[in-house]
């Protein structure tokens, strides 16, 4: 049965936005696709670089959240409606993600167990970032993920090797915690989302897709990357 509009009852898009170190540019942007019905998860990664047709001097569509609000706007907004015309359709919740918030989060988790497959080696002081990881199967803390999820310099491919290994990261997330069962200290981290994204979704709101995800099979959840042209 359809909802109106001709969406599937029980589907949820929720817009996943991440930041840089100065929370300007949306250097991460995410579409998650919750579908209860089906159990399933679906999440489309849209490169930083992507072209977007705006009359702009940057053409970009991680520069669109914060030339917005440099305008007066309040960027989410703005950043909406241009994913919006690149995809059809305009999701119905957001989250706003900066670096603080993620470490907090996988800190309070315990931590992440992942393979690291190369050296990750990246200093930035203007950005406070010192990315200094060894290969090797490991806890990562949340500094740790965050270097991780962020670094790109030493990949042939830049921002979409960056990607591909955010969803590795994501996907050992999630292998984890369904293999547990459960998501360690989840009312602190429920606490921890709720008070520090930029949002529409309420603490229950949360709590309701992390119950929604722990539902899920790892077979059930996929990664891609948007068709994209770079500047």
């Amino acid at each position: 049965m359809s909802a109106e509009g001709g969406r599937r009852e029980a589907v949820s898009p929720i817009l996943l936005i991440g930041t840089d170190a100065s929370g300007a540019r949306t250097d991460t942007l995410m579409l998650l696709t919750v579908d209860g019905g089906t159990g399933s998860l679906s999440l489309v990664s849209i490169p930083r670089d992507t072209l977007i047709n705006e009359d702009w001097t940057i053409r970009k569509i991680n520069a669109v959240y914060w030339g917005d609000v440099a305008s007066g706007g309040s960027g989410i907004d703005a950043l909406q409606a241009q994913l919006a015309r690149l995809t059809g359709f305009e999701a119905d919740c957001y989250a706003v993600v900066d670096l603080d918030v993620f470490m907090e989060v996988v800190d309070a988790m315990g931590g992440v167990w992942f393979d690291v497959p190369q050296a990750l080696d990246y200093e930035d002081p203007w950005q406070d970032l010192y990315i200094h990881l060894q290969p090797g199967y490991q806890r990562l803390n949340g500094y740790d993920a965050m270097g991780l999820c962020r670094y790109r310099s030493g990949y042939a491919d830049g921002d979409l090797g960056r990607i591909e290994m955010q969803h590795q990261f994501l996907s050992a997330c999630a292998d984890q915690f369904l293999s547990l069962g459960k998501i360690p200290n989840v009312k602190k981290v429920v606490t921890i989302l709720s008070e520090g994204l930029e949002t529409n979704l309420s603490a229950a709101n949360i709590a309701y897709f992390i119950r929604q995800l722990l539902q899920c099979d790892a077979e059930s959840i996929h990664f891609f990357t948007a068709p994209n042209h770079a500047a």
